[in-house]
């Protein structure tokens, strides 16, 4: 059961990075509610005063892309536009870890299947 993972970075104009912070934390609370989004955290990167970065996981590609059009996130897009001067983001098959999900007995990720060695069973999620 693989999920939809997201890292985006955003830059901020100089001297809004924290306002952006603001903005994205507060639309992190309404997924609170939101049962297909398993993590949204925002982050801010010590060496960069301009760089926020958001972590995603999705139950799916296709609910992250209905999470945008809700009322409440449609509504802070438009508020933090003028706070971004840029965007980077990176897609991904996000496979499990802490906090995502555990594998019942017996089932496999696929890992295990193409790489089958004991340290990769072991790191990446084969339960026996």
């Amino acid at each position: 059961m693989n999920k939809f993972g997201l890292y985006t970075k955003f830059t901020a104009h100089e001297g809004r990075r924290d306002e952006l912070a603001g903005m994205l934390l507060e639309a992190a609370q309404g997924m609170a509610s939101v049962e297909s989004c398993d993590v949204y955290a925002i982050n801010i990167p010590d060496e960069d005063s301009t760089g926020v970065w958001v972590t995603e996981v999705w139950s799916d590609s296709s609910a992250h892309q209905a999470s945008l059009s809700l009322e409440e996130a449609k509504s802070l897009i438009q508020k933090a536009r003028p706070l971004i001067a840029g965007i980077e983001q990176i897609k991904l098959t996000t496979l499990g870890g802490k906090g995502i999900y555990r594998l019942k007995k017996g089932e496999s990720n696929g890992i295990y299947k193409r790489n089958k060695g004991r340290r990769c069973r072991e790191a990446l999620g084969s339960v026996p």
